[in-house]
């Protein structure tokens, strides 16, 4: 099939969302499909006001109409919710063509984390954008039924993968002359992370954070006993998962958290709360207590040939699959469909 998959969240931005949707569309690629991606890359962008990492495109109904209509897809995925997503949902009802969407980030907890607007103003805007697609796809089953509670409807699966190769049990470095065990965090360092409540937990040997965001300025301040790495490329960030005794995610808010496989994969034990995410991934491979610091006490005491057990049943080939036979295809071959349009 011609496949066109409309994203706000794209590089350079580093996240769970751009991992996915590289992983998914390379896959696809290699099934036999063609694949088209629509990106903020492709406009004049603005920095979204609080996460200037995050660019959000000016104007773009006209040239996604363009783009889509050139492409001629026979599916569209319709990924975020932001100024591309809009605009390629605007086109798919004004021209009668089915799309899939997918329910990547818990936004409305975000929104309130940091400008406190009330659950279900957000909830309302974002079931009203998901409920005109065909197939809204969630990738937890804590997730799916979730969303289904809050009146969205055709709510499906679509799992996450893991690179097992790259994210592997090998040579564990001690990183620098700090204490063990290390305590590790990898990811944005922003309010809808919780990572205060990892910092500010009293637990021996050493914490370290891997990540960048608007909150590391004052963190770097506040905690100075925290060893703060930055940013690194994912193809250096195994060396880290493996040097860490436990795996620390606080996160209430995730709807899974590719940290946690990537983690796993290379037998590193996680710590987190029993929330949407880890409840539905982490398994025997790390410790659930609502006492973070309990989780991660337990933890140490994990198996790490058991962990990486856990991770190896999580593939982005079969996340793929499933991705593909969700798809809702436009009942016009391609060529007719170009026609049409």
């Amino acid at each position: 099939m011609r496949i066109l998959i409309v994203t706000d969240a794209w590089r350079p931005q580093v996240n769970g969302v751009v991992r996915t949707l590289t992983e998914t569309a390379n896959e696809l690629s290699r099934f036999g499909h063609e694949v088209d991606m629509i990106t903020p890359l492709q406009f004049r962008t603005l920095p979204c006001p609080t996460y200037p990492d995050i660019r959000l495109s000016l104007f773009p109904y006209r040239r996604v109409a363009a783009r889509m209509r050139d492409f001629a897809p026979e599916a569209i995925h319709i990924a975020t919710e932001g100024p591309l997503g809009l605009a390629a949902r605007r086109y798919c009802l004004r021209h009668g063509l089915s799309f899939t969407s997918a329910y990547h980030t818990r936004f409305p907890e975000y929104i309130h984390a940091r400008m406190r607007l009330p659950l279900s103003i957000s909830y309302a805007w974002m079931r009203r954008f998901h409920n005109a697609s065909s197939a809204v796809m969630a990738p937890t089953p804590s997730i799916v039924e979730a969303l289904q509670a809050r009146g969205f409807d055709n709510v499906v699966l679509w799992s996450r993968g893991v690179d097992t190769r790259l994210f592997s049990p090998g040579p564990r470095e001690r990183l620098d002359e700090s204490l063990a065990p290390r305590f590790i965090y990898i990811g944005r360092v922003a309010v809808e992370k919780n990572i205060e409540a990892f910092l500010k937990l009293d637990l021996p040997g050493s914490k370290w954070v891997i990540g960048d965001g608007p909150l590391l300025p004052r963190l770097l301040k506040q905690y100075p006993d925290v060893h703060f790495a930055g940013v690194f490329p994912q193809e250096e960030l195994a060396r880290f998962y493996r040097a860490g005794d436990v795996f620390v995610f606080p996160s209430l808010t995730d709807t899974f958290g590719l940290v946690l496989l990537e983690a796993m994969a290379c037998g590193t034990p996680v710590a987190a709360f029993p929330v949407p995410g880890p409840l539905d991934v982490v398994g025997n491979g790390g410790v659930l207590d609502t006492d973070l610091r309990r989780a991660c006490l337990r933890a140490l005491e994990l198996d790490r040939a058991q962990v990486r057990r856990v991770a190896e049943h999580f593939s982005w080939t079969e996340a793929a699959r499933q991705f593909e036979r969700q798809l809702c295809p436009n009942s016009l071959p391609s060529a007719a469909l170009q026609e049409t349009l």
